[in-house]
């Protein structure tokens, strides 16, 4: 495993780190005990980044970590979680929501004794805010909250996730020195960080997550048009009316790009995303052994080449607009 980093906090992070959403729920059926022997082979290979959320299971996700943790007691890993907005408006929160109705202090404050009693520590590593507006640039009173916890001793760093449709909404917190943290979509198909967002993050010092580096598994290769899932799945919702069947056809694409050059497609897919050296880590999902495995075995091998990466960046595909389907 290679480590990287992790912006102005100074941390050495695996470059692959282990994303617990599927551990929490929402991914289909998943046992506990696979989810624990998934974290340890993880551990076991190097990985010592764990991402999280409350909202993985209304806190299972951060339970198990929490037990796995316990059992590794003198290994440093770092863990970042996330707290939510109150469910009193939408998601991802409109330009109309007033920041301090979502994310409040005393909100907050519960939030974080939640998830300092859920994952037994008396210091969490970085909290983020799981999703964020750019109406709240101008006065982030969430973010002099979390300064507040961090003043007090119970985090090490602030960050927030993206909202999926503005991900630049960021950059100007990045400029200003409210984040020490970012965690931002990027993959072959989501290149648009590569504009400005990530040399942002280097210029000032923060400490990128890449998250959906496979896009919800569209690039593990393994989808077809007539894959289903079992109610309550994610992708459900993600792959719905007819974007699995435009998904399929472009990566089909994107195989016939990275051809014999990779081991196989999921590698490239890691390996374009770990290619910027803004990237601090990179975190796929991980829900069996296999997975960690298999994930945690691309940081042993050799970079991305930039022939190859430049020949994959025309695979960008701009599908929230009107010429998405061409």
């Amino acid at each position: 495993m290679k480590y990287r980093t992790f912006g102005r906090l100074g941390w050495k992070v695996s470059e692959i780190g282990f994303g617990a959403w599927a551990i929490g729920g929402s991914w289909g059926t998943q046992r506990d005990d696979e989810s624990v022997a998934a974290l340890h082979k993880a551990l076991d290979l190097g990985c010592n980044f764990i991402d999280t959320a409350q909202g993985y299971g209304n806190g299972r996700s951060e339970k198990i970590i929490s037990q796995v943790l316990k059992e590794r007691k003198g290994e440093r890993v770092y863990v970042a979680t996330k707290f939510p907005p109150t469910a009193s408006g939408a998601w991802p929160p409109t330009p109309y929501d007033s920041i301090e109705e979502r994310y409040g202090e005393a909100y907050l404050r519960e939030r974080l004794e939640r998830s300092l009693r859920d994952l037994e520590t008396d210091c969490i590593d970085i909290v983020q805010l799981h999703t964020w507006t750019r109406a709240w640039n101008r006065n982030p009173t969430a973010l002099e909250v979390l300064r507040k916890f961090q003043k007090e001793g119970k985090i090490r760093g602030i960050g927030i996730s993206t909202p999926e449709h503005d991900q630049n909404s960021l950059i100007d917190l990045m400029r200003n020195g409210w984040l020490d943290s970012v965690q931002v979509i990027y993959n072959i198909f989501e290149q648009e960080p590569a504009a400005e967002f990530l040399p942002a993050a280097a210029e000032h010092n923060v400490g990128v997550i890449v998250r959906v580096p496979f896009d919800e598994s569209a690039l593990t290769g393994k989808l077809s048009s007539s894959t289903r899932w079992e109610e309550g799945d994610f992708r459900n919702n993600y792959f719905a009316g007819d974007r699995l069947e435009r998904t399929v056809k472009r990566v089909a694409k994107v195989k016939e790009t990275v051809g014999s050059s990779e081991k196989d497609l999921p590698t490239a897919a890691l390996k374009f995303a770990l290619k910027p050296s803004a990237v601090s880590t990179v975190i796929p999902g991980i829900r069996n052994v296999r997975q960690a495995e298999l994930n945690c075995a691309v940081s042993d091998m050799p970079p991305m080449n930039d022939q190859l990466e430049q020949k994959l960046r025309p695979h960008n595909w701009r599908r929230a607009f009107w010429y998405a389907g061409k």
